[in-house]
């Protein structure tokens, strides 16, 4: 593992070539505070596209950057229209039971849920980024309005307030959504961990799931609560009022659901009968019930659904006290759950069909959706695993597959809503439930269990958190020591005082909680550079009289690499191999071959990092550039044998040293061409 022999050079040779530590040189403030926001900000450097363009040029990218369908609608062909088609009927015939269940799931009118997937997707179409992502509703958004706008208003007793604060709900959450891409403060969403996202995950897809009893077993009253002790005290104690009908439907039904999941995950190919599942069980139990009259039996219907497209709802929004606060709350909590879920799902599409995506992008195009949506009768939507997985086995090439799940959801309004009339709740309880199964991530936790004992805990802190207590408990913590601040009387002889002098501390709280936030999502990455006659390589910030080594690019990252920083050093990892390539480009030289990490001063490393990694490695084989770690530490090292990376970029590519790392490239550079035939690295027709 780079073991090359090293000469030590004797006193006087030292003392004749030593290099003394450099005092960087002084920069101007305004210059320092520049860059300082631009690594703040804009590691992904958006505007490096617009330089040396005409003005009409800038203006026309940004149009793109804003609206991507302006760059990929013009290559648009004929072949990716047909793979788009059977991609959007695909995902619509998952998208109609799935939005009528999960707007049940949330105490909303059936319908809302297919309004939500015809107005978001459009918006989505234009804006997003993904070719892979298929816009709708999510369970664990649906649970999580459903419980906290429940906790306020009884959607039963007053169906109205409730159905108007979820149009509120909605909009403030596209706000927050569009606003941090907009400022381009999403790195909020990176403190969401890996570990965190699967425990939580987890723990709500098991909450639906026993919500889901009283629509398998027929139950007409239910718990509120979320959490299982009191779900199943609920059960448990409406004994002699289980419907025996009602639960054979069920477990049939269920059992038809997994059945064809299980077939198409042997079978790739027939990936579409899993997709298609849903729908037939919808028809299947409405023709049961048509022809049986169990309706009269004690198995519920959903009823008349109302026919037409969506209304306008944008004079519906509420903003009196006290449910404004609410409406709020339960807004920035959804919409950075369905952030997270989305943008995950995205970069996970996006890695496999070796592309990128813009997170702050992202974020601009699913907030405008929600604010857009929540104007039409529409609740909240982002981009769910479930669908996109099927779109993206459907062979889906662009956004477009949206477009067209939309039109058939548009049909369906229009004409087809009738038909749902007979449709039994049981069979949407059964299609929520083979759904959220698929979220019980247990392989991951595994993982977690034999990489990072830490992560596997913070898992299952989440997991039982959210089984045992609720929800939303955790992801409110803050919120709720915020409100409780104020009922600290500090200086109880003069009110006023007391409230100018709380709201300052909040916002020096506030101020350094965002500076420490700032630190840890922003570390410091810079390039080395060789030191005159030595094996030394020093910053070239530091050092600007360091020499480059021909064809090979030397990072060094200065802070441990975990969840909260991941995505940053992804983007500036990239930024940085593409401004070296531009270098070379203009100055003529070899070009770039090798990326070498200097690792020492990274003190450890978790599954988001790990993760991050991973990308990086497809992300120089597709660019036919090979990837070198220098001076791994012992638990870095540790944790890439347990996740098997060190198999993935090969033992031969790690050194004790940056010097034997360049040492090695600069051998191989000169007597043969870098080994990146990798199936990952064989270049992706872009649209």
């Amino acid at each position: 593992m780079g073991n090359a022999d090293y000469l030590y050079p004797s006193t006087n040779e030292y003392r004749q070539c030593a290099h003394p530590v450099a005092v960087p040189p002084p920069q101007p403030f305004f210059k320092s505070f520049k860059n300082s926001l631009k690594e703040t900000f804009f590691p992904d450097d958006p505007l490096r596209q617009f330089k040396n363009k005409t003005p009409s040029r800038k203006f026309f990218l940004g149009l793109q950057y804003f609206l991507p369908i302006l760059e990929w609608g013009p290559r648009y062909t004929f072949q990716f229209l047909k793979s788009d088609l059977i991609s959007g009927i695909t995902i619509a015939s998952l998208a109609i039971p799935q939005g009528i269940s999960y707007a049940k799931l949330a105490n909303l009118p059936p319908i809302l849920g297919l309004y939500s997937s015809f107005i978001p997707p459009l918006i989505y179409a234009m804006m997003g980024s993904s070719r892979d992502l298929a816009v709708g509703t999510v369970a664990v958004a649906s649970l999580l309005i459903g419980s906290m706008l429940g906790d306020e208003v009884n959607a039963t007793e007053n169906p109205t307030l409730y159905l108007h604060l979820a149009f509120t709900a909605t909009f403030f959450a596209g706000l927050l959504q569009a606003s941090l891409g907009l400022l381009r403060v999403g790195f909020i969403v990176d403190f969401l961990s890996h570990a965190t996202i699967v425990g939580f995950m987890g723990g709500a897809a098991t909450v639906v799931i026993l919500q889901q009893l009283k629509g398998i077993l027929g139950l007409q009253h239910f718990t509120q609560s979320t959490d299982i002790i009191s779900v199943l005290r609920s059960v448990f104690s409406q004994i002699h009022e289980w419907r025996w009908e009602s639960g054979v439907l069920g477990a049939v039904f269920l059992f038809f659901l997994l059945l064809s999941r299980y077939f198409s995950k042997r079978r790739p190919k027939f990936f579409w009968i899993s997709a298609m599942a849903p729908l037939t069980t919808v028809i299947l139990g409405s023709l049961l019930v048509y022809l049986t009259h169990a309706e009269k039996h004690g198995v519920d219907v959903i009823g008349n659904l109302k026919k037409g497209l969506n209304p306008p709802s944008f004079g519906d929004f509420v903003f009196t006290s006290p449910y404004l606060t609410t409406a709020v709350k339960t807004g920035m909590i959804t919409g950075i759950i369905a952030l997270a879920e989305g943008i995950a799902v995205g970069r996970s599409f996006a890695m496999f069909k070796h592309y990128n995506i813009d997170g702050n992008k992202e974020m601009v195009a699913i907030g405008t959706m929600n604010i857009v949506g929540s104007c039409f009768s529409c609740y909240l939507t982002t981009g769910p695993f479930s669908r996109s997985a099927v779109n993206f086995n459907a062979g889906c090439k662009t956004a477009m597959s949206n477009v067209v799940m939309a039109i058939a959801v548009m049909f369906t309004l229009l004409f087809l809503t009738p038909l749902f009339h007979y449709t039994p709740l049981v069979v949407l309880s059964a299609i929520i439930i083979s759904a959220m199964l698929g979220l019980i991530d247990y392989e991951a936790a595994i993982h977690l269990w034999k990489v990072d004992k830490f992560d596997f805990v913070v898992c299952m802190g989440a997991y039982t958190g959210v089984v045992f207590a609720s929800v939303e408990v955790g992801l409110v913590i803050a919120v709720y020591i915020y409100e409780n601040t104020n009922e600290m009387n500090l200086f109880p002889s003069s009110k006023q005082q007391n409230s100018v002098i709380i709201l300052w501390c909040k916002m020096q709280v506030a101020i350094s909680v965002l500076r420490l936030l700032l630190f840890v999502a922003r570390p410091r990455t810079f390039v080395l550079g060789n030191l005159r006659n030595s094996t030394i390589y020093r910053s070239v910030e530091q050092y600007p009289t360091t020499n480059d080594v021909p064809g090979i690019l030397i990072l060094q990252i200065d802070a441990p690499i975990y969840f909260a920083n991941s995505s940053y050093l992804r983007e500036r990892i990239s930024r940085w191999i593409d401004e070296e390539e531009d270098k070379l480009k203009s100055t003529g030289e070899t070009s770039l071959q090798y990326v070498i990490f200097n690792m020492s001063a990274v003190g450890n490393i978790d599954t988001s990092g790990i993760s991050m990694l991973e990308e990086v490695k497809k992300i120089t084989d597709r660019r036919g550039l090979k990837l070198v770690l220098a001076n791994p530490g012992a638990e870095v090292m540790n944790k890439l044998n347990k996740s098997k990376f060190i198999e993935t970029i090969g033992k031969e590519w790690i050194y004790l040293t940056v010097g034997e790392a360049v040492e090695a490239c600069n051998y191989k550079l000169h007597t043969c061409k870098p080994d990146t035939t990798n199936e990952d690295s064989q270049p992706w027709n872009n649209v």
